[in-house]
């Protein structure tokens, strides 16, 4: 079976989670026999139109113009449509605007699915053009996978689509991710010691970041970012004129450096504070490595990875004063905390792997592969339930 994805940007590009999510899917279900390729658009896909990350094709047509995060290219029509000619199955990573005019324009009738990352949370204005086009582009799918019973449940765009949504929370191969050598573990060690608080992810205006540093004030205690973005700046000028010397910025690293400091680290804090964030793979990531999660409840996939007082706590979002007491609580609770991480190891073993993720899109495209009916019926479960699909 051949599966195309489509998605506005790729590796070597950016290294966003929901770029994480695609290369978790397309090597996870090529050991069970899919073929996968990557449709997508790059500022270097005039010099480079074809790479391979991981062994699997990656296709870049030339970006022609970006508006509101929403990176368009005029010759993408014609390649994109030649790239459909050869999938079996279209699976789009919303949202990327310009993706769903692309299904409407050139792949229209071929069997597709829509894994829904996130609503479209910040661009108001422009969601009242685009709105029109999402729908069309919404029920035109054979499926859409929402990634957590949360999201299904909270998205007013996806209960409009009730019908279609299916859910397949998101997994990842423990044996993708690289085993940090001694010399990497004992580098990092002397650079920013241990049992520390972490966090990872891409520096952007919905992390909460700029909440996380307020709360760790006067508390003593240590916070590693890692990570760049467009809030990076920023934030390392907050932390400057408050004088936190005990938050240590390393910006972005390779895998087998996040490993070593995961290992290294006390418990992963996610304060993320609007539906932006959906999932958080890196919460995930940091229940593979057996640590404990503090994070918060916006409506999200994240209060589905990490389950309040079992792997971690759950705060309100944009509450200093919460946060801070939870880092405190978690700095002096060593057997609780030890606990939690062990019931998060335990979960990710239950709920977030690869192969449990790639089984449930196998069934998927088999389904729509031989049917243009939708594929599923909504209905309502607990973030406690199984991950099966909603029928």
């Amino acid at each position: 079976m051949r599966v195309l994805h489509v998605y506005k940007t790729y590796y070597p590009d950016t290294f966003g989670g929901i770029e994480q999510v695609i290369r978790q899917i397309a090597l996870s279900t090529r050991q069970l026999g899919v073929d996968a390729k990557i449709f997508t658009v790059s500022r270097q896909g005039r010099q480079t139109p074809r790479i391979e990350q991981d062994g699997v094709p990656v296709l870049r047509a030339p970006v022609t113009i970006e508006i509101a995060s929403n990176a368009m290219s005029l010759r993408a029509f014609g390649e994109f449509r030649q790239a459909a000619a050869w999938a079996d199955i279209i699976q789009y990573h919303f949202p990327w605007p310009f993706g769903d005019l692309l299904h409407l324009a050139a792949a229209a009738g071929k069997p597709a699915l829509a894994t829904y990352h996130s609503d479209v949370v910040r661009q108001k204005a422009l969601m009242h053009i685009y709105r029109p086009l999402m729908h069309r582009f919404l029920a035109s799918m054979g499926a859409i996978v929402a990634t957590s019973p949360n999201y299904a449940e909270s998205s007013t765009i996806l209960q409009r689509h009730r019908q279609r949504v299916t859910v397949i929370p998101i997994g990842v191969d423990e044996e993708s991710f690289p085993t940090p050598s001694n010399t990497i573990r004992e580098t990092w060690r002397e650079r920013v010691g241990e049992n520390f608080f972490l966090f990872v992810g891409v520096l952007r205006y919905y992390k909460g970041l700029h909440i996380l540093l307020e709360a760790i004030r006067e508390t003593g205690l240590s916070l590693v970012i890692v990570g760049a973005g467009p809030e990076e700046e920023r934030l390392r000028q907050q932390a400057k004129a408050a004088g936190l010397h005990r938050v240590i910025f390393v910006g972005a690293v390779t895998d087998e450096d996040k490993m070593a400091l995961i290992a290294l680290a006390r418990a992963m804090v996610f304060p993320s504070h609007l539906r932006s964030e959906a999932y958080g793979v890196t919460l995930v990531e940091a229940a593979m490595c057996g640590k404990p999660m503090i994070s918060t409840e916006i409506g999200t996939g994240t209060s589905f990875v990490n389950l309040d007082r079992e792997t971690g706590l759950v705060l309100p979002p944009d509450d200093v004063h919460a946060l801070r007491e939870a880092l405190l609580w978690f700095a002096r609770n060593d057997d609780a905390v030890a606990a939690m991480g062990m019931r998060a190891r335990a979960r990710f073993e239950e709920r977030f792997t690869a192969t449990r993720m790639a089984h449930e899109y196998i069934r998927l495209y088999k389904e729509l592969a031989h049917s243009t009916l939708p594929s599923q019926a909504f209905q309502t479960v607990s973030a406690s339930d199984t991950t099966r699909p909603f029928k």
